[in-house]
């Protein structure tokens, strides 16, 4: 049996390639290669090439090589963004200006691919992949871009590195190893970085494994620190996330990192369609990232359908909420659980609503629940503050982290009523000002439709006179959602997310959360964790995202 180490990417990381070489042999490896790519983040070119050749290991040339080796203007690393291209410059010109002349030299003469029989096994040795130098072999292409890759060598072991992160597939007769590199951690979260192992034997099938590497990480950022490269390569180092060079990572694995946009593509969000009460602000952390989640563009705000069936049939409802409605309700466990999921996920709010939730015995014990461990918005219609749920609304007073919202969608009832039903505005008008002497602090949201639109200022004015005014008040579009048969067309590809549970499951927005009507909103059934559900949303907006490289509109449903 043949064990052969290799490793890829080792981006100036003397730290990483010592402990790779010192685990490889700890680990039985009879020959140990690199895959190429020796320099790019790391402060100490120079200090790699006595350690691959004074330990023997066996070297491709990857897209680095050939660059430095031929004094090339730029890494050709294959980035098509221009902020990717902007980092990659810095990495590759501090690489360039710190690369002898003699290492240069040794580069030239090292191959771009190898192919040799090991133990009656076809190995196939490449630095991309079997198509080009620089060409990223991701985990999550479709399946034919795989069989092209695959039949481009048909040999039986397809050993590669480039793209940065590990992974092991097999497509038909041909194993497929991405061994990982060792410059900076698989953006997981982990310091460790990568490498494998490849066991080869007459008669038995090839063998890979991957094998996380702990190595000296601080020196490794002390260095590239204390040469004034760019704070972000070594926040990567320390960090375990990936810091720069992400537009080239597809959706699937960008998804499971921590960042996901560069702030200089952040919009504006002056021109909301239904405007924010302030305009979202980036923090100055010195990274040229952010989350995806927390941001403007994922609001950290969870949405919770306590149920479907309604006091009132409003015929624009967009979750087709109404006494007849199908019963679905989360009942107290579960809410319960999903709260404590939300403080563990980062969420900051949640937003209960329905259907009515007050027609839920049980929902002052779940906004007590919430709202002492989260701000908590319920979107009521305030009309259901009688008998006992009124000595029950009177457990909700001095709750500091919790406020009632109320739809009315005009200063009289003419305009409420005709799309919610005679005599609704006057209740819904009463419950909140019963809220108030409570001592309960109150929202209102209207929804602005084709006959309403005089009645904003007059709201307002009516608002104001009982102490609901500023951020309080706000006016949202009439969704073609639902029941309604007018109004603005959302979907999620024209939609900034808000993670919303139902009993159905996860959806990509509250105004669309009826599984009836609005499937394609549905990104999960119940049994999907929170976790997943949030990194399911990142996919997909991703996956939207790069279709036109376009970001969506704001429909903000929170006042």
């Amino acid at each position: 049996m043949t064990r052969l180490a290799l490793c890829g990417g080792v981006y100036s990381n003397p730290y990483a390639l010592r402990a790779f070489v010192e685990q490889a042999r700890a680990r039985g490896a009879d020959r140990l290669v690199c895959l190429g790519d020796f320099g790019a983040y790391g402060a100490e070119p120079e200090a790699i090439w006595p350690l691959l050749v004074d330990n023997g290991i066996e070297c491709l040339a990857g897209n680095y090589e050939v660059a430095i080796g031929s004094r090339q203007p730029d890494c050709g690393c294959g980035y098509a963004d221009d902020a990717d291209n902007a980092y990659a410059a810095i990495a590759y010109d501090y690489t360039l200006r710190h690369t002898s002349e003699q290492f240069a030299a040794w580069m030239r003469t090292l191959p771009t691919e190898r192919r040799e029989i090991v133990d009656g096994t076809d190995v196939h040795l490449v630095h991309g992949s079997t198509m080009a130098v620089n060409d990223f072999w991701w985990e999550s292409l479709p399946i034919e871009q795989h069989r092209l890759r695959v039949a481009a060598s048909r040999a039986d072991v397809i050993c590669c590195t480039h793209s940065g992160l590990p992974w092991i597939s097999r497509f038909g007769k041909t194993l497929v190893v991405n061994v990982g590199v060792l410059g900076r951690p698989a953006n997981d979260g982990g310091r460790n970085v990568w490498f494998a192992l490849l066991d080869l034997e007459p008669g038995v099938p090839p063998r890979a494994e991957l094998v996380a590497l702990d190595y000296d990480w601080a020196a490794q950022a002390a260095s590239i620190r204390a040469a004034g490269l760019p704070e972000a390569f070594a926040l990567a180092v320390e960090t375990g996330c990936w810091t720069t060079c992400l537009e080239v990572v597809p959706p699937l694995e960008r998804s499971r990192g921590r960042y996901q946009l560069y702030k200089s593509a952040l919009p504006s969000f002056d021109a909301a369609v239904a405007g924010w009460p302030d305009v979202p602000t980036t923090a100055d952390d010195g990274l040229p990232v952010i989350p995806l989640f927390g941001s403007a563009l994922f609001p950290p705000r969870l949405w919770v359908y306590t149920n479907f069936h309604c006091n009132l049939a409003c015929d624009y409802c967009s979750v087709a909420s109404s006494p007849q409605a199908r019963r679905r309700e989360i009942d107290r466990a579960t809410f319960e659980e999903l709260v404590d999921d939300a403080v563990a996920e980062g969420f900051r709010e949640l937003y209960v609503t329905g259907g009515e939730p007050f027609l839920q015995p049980d929902i002052v014990d779940k906004l007590l629940y919430a709202s002492a461990r989260l701000d908590v918005v319920c979107l009521t219609n305030g009309m259901l503050y009688q008998g006992y749920r009124r000595t029950q609304l009177e457990r909700l007073a001095g709750r500091s982290r919790l406020v009632l919202q109320t739809s009315l969608d005009g200063a009289e009832p003419r305009s409420h009523d005709r799309h919610r039903g005679r005599g609704s505005w006057r209740r819904a008008l009463a419950g909140l000002d019963l809220a108030r002497s409570l001592g309960l602090p109150v929202r209102v949201g209207m929804t602005e439709t084709p006959d309403n639109a005089d009645q904003v200022e007059p709201l307002r004015d009516l608002l104001a006179a009982r102490g609901v005014a500023g951020r309080d008040f706000a006016v949202r579009p009439l969704v073609r959602r639902g029941l309604s048969a007018t109004g603005i067309e959302i979907g999620a590809t024209n939609t900034v997310p808000e993670l919303t549970v139902t009993a159905d499951g996860w959806h990509w927005h509250p105004a669309a959360a009826d599984l009836g009507t609005s499937p394609d909103f549905l990104l999960g059934g119940p049994d999907v964790a929170m976790a997943e559900a949030k990194r399911r949303v990142v996919q997909r907006f991703l996956e939207l995202r790069q279709a036109d490289g376009s970001l969506p509109v704001v429909l903000n449903c929170a006042v």
